[in-house]
């Protein structure tokens, strides 16, 4: 057989002329040396930048974390157990980038921003990096704008403004998440939006706590980011920042929004996993060296805007969870001198019926009084006071029984105070109905009640409120406490006290209204009557 140059020539042309003509696109390749628990190591990538995306087969989403001098230490998202040695991964020459936008709101997502509910797919096409730079000082401004939780015990004693981070912590089972849910609902009919982060919960219950929100009317202004507990290291580990660039789509929108970290302490665990695979140097209990930088610059991105990027905010509420109350341990320590402030549950007070279980002592708020509504600010100055004086008798009180009658007061009004703290979950108040029940209970018209009426007492006093005195409840909304409007409160209070009536005198004894019963038997007749009387007449058988 013989070759024709010409033909040959020819073909080589057409070939060439049907070739696009643009510059020749470069990718960096490399291979997988190892891979097992959700981290690989991977040769060959020499010019990969710390948390670049990086792209395996299968799928998979790797993130490089160690950059080393021989290879590159890579967590990976996605079904990573399919990944094997030698397989090529390639750069994207991008930073991790979460999906955000409007689209998300009333859907449980990944932290990468796929879809959990089974509600089909999220359209967006807006991304965020998932870590990202707080704002300086200068980009900010104090916090003025109250967050309300609707909890009586909180928005009075420890409240909480826009822009804050708020740390809520105690032990299992003692109402942390139940708080942060609350707090959602309380705010469904105003602009703020939410995001709250399920870090290491069971997926049932994540579905359990949507299904809340929905039924509440809360979810369609919500985004549930979900890490469950049988999710691999790096998914926990990146949650609480997808969640953040989801809200801080909102902030730098000019918006308001609201994120509950739930609970950074398994984000820690997932953290020390992760550390502890990629080889890096243990320290303090194990956790690697940055642990307080890895929650930091999380934190650090809850902010209150200046008016000239828009005056938007992004409230923090991380969650950690304590063992056996012990907060000197070394993430809730870590978390406390990080944020502006903690609400401490504890679970003595949860167990005897206190709801939610705060340690007044311990629980502090930063920020967010320069926050409060003022007639909040008038009617709850006196509050922490007592309650922290009803505490100290109370422990007192315990050793001896002859209490002078002063002591005696200053126990009544404790305990009725503490009744008019105590809230049920799922039951948030409007910052009127608190500001009127606080007001009944400072003012001492709670004093001549008996305790177990103390409840009664209040729901009747919100509903003549309601139904009579809006004006008044619209006042103490826009922060109106003036001398005109606290005589209006007080002559309600007072009216409705008066309806409802008393049990007990001032001096603190059961008022008996009963009148004395009859006597058994009937009073002796007088002599002059009984001689007077005719003789009975003798019965004959």
């Amino acid at each position: 057989m013989q070759i024709n140059p010409d033909e040959i020539t020819s073909i080589l042309k057409s070939r060439i002329e049907g070739l696009e003509s643009g510059p020749a696109e470069l990718t960096e390749v490399g291979t997988v040396l190892s891979v097992a628990d959700g981290i690989a190591r991977i040769y060959g990538l020499e010019n990969c930048m710390s948390f670049e995306m990086l792209e395996l087969p299968h799928g998979v989403v790797g993130l490089a974390l160690n950059l080393e001098s021989d290879n590159v230490g890579a967590v990976l998202f996605g079904p990573w157990a399919h990944v094997s040695e030698g397989d090529t991964v390639k750069r994207t020459g991008q930073l991790l980038e979460i999906p955000v936008g409007e689209a998300l709101l009333g859907r449980i997502v990944d932290p990468l921003g796929r879809p959990l509910d089974g509600k089909g797919e999220i359209a967006t096409t807006e991304t965020r990096p998932a870590e990202f730079k707080a704002p300086g000082v200068v980009q900010r401004q104090p916090v003025t704008e109250p967050m309300q939780t609707g909890w009586k015990a909180i928005d009075a004693m420890i409240p909480i403004g826009r822009g804050q981070r708020e740390l809520i912590i105690g032990d299992r089972q003692t109402g942390k998440t139940t708080i942060a849910i609350d707090a959602i609902i309380n705010n469904r009919g105003s602009e703020l939006y939410c995001v709250y982060v399920a870090i290491g919960q069971r997926m049932a219950t994540v579905v359990a706590l949507a299904k809340t929100l929905e039924d509440e009317g809360a979810l369609e202004r919500t985004i549930i980011v979900a890490a469950p507990a049988d999710e691999a290291a790096p998914i926990k580990f990146i949650a609480p920042y997808a969640g953040c660039a989801m809200a801080e789509h909102f902030l730098y929108s000019g918006g308001h929004a609201l994120c509950v970290y739930d609970d950074l302490t398994k984000h820690a665990y997932a953290y020390r996993q992760m550390s502890l695979l990629l080889r890096r140097p243990p320290g303090r209990e194990a956790y690697p060296g940055d642990v307080f930088y890895l929650h930091s610059r999380l934190l650090e991105r809850a902010v209150k805007l200046n008016d000239d990027l828009g005056g938007g905010s992004l409230t923090a509420l991380p969650v950690i969870e304590t063992q056996a109350g012990d907060v000197s341990a070394y993430i809730p320590t870590n978390v406390i001198s990080i944020t502006d402030g903690q609400i401490f549950l504890e679970p003595k007070l949860f167990n005897s019926g206190v709801r939610p279980a705060i340690n007044v002592g311990i629980s502090v708020s930063r920020v967010g009084g320069n926050a409060q509504l003022a007639p909040m600010k008038k009617v709850a100055g006196r509050i922490k006071l007592e309650l922290s004086q009803y505490r100290d008798l109370e422990a007192f009180a315990q050793f001896g029984s002859d209490l002078d009658a002063d002591t005696q007061r200053t126990l009544a009004r404790g305990e009725r105070l503490v009744a008019t703290l105590n809230q049920g979950e799922r039951q948030p108040l409007a910052v009127s109905d608190q500001v009127v029940q606080i007001f009944a209970a400072t003012e001492g018209f709670l004093d001549r009640l008996l305790l177990e009426r103390v409840g009664e007492f209040l729901t009747g006093l919100i509903e003549r409120m309601h139904a009579q005195h809006k004006d008044v409840r619209e006042r103490i909304a826009a922060g109106d406490w003036s001398d005109e409007a606290r005589e209006s409160v007080h002559a309600a209070v007072s009216a409705f006290a008066t309806d409802f009536g008393h049990d007990l005198d001032e001096e603190g004894q059961p008022i008996d209204d009963e009148e004395p019963p009859p006597l058994a038997t009937p009073a002796r007749p007088l002599l002059d009557d009984v001689a007077s009387e005719p003789a009975p007449e003798p019965v004959v058988a």
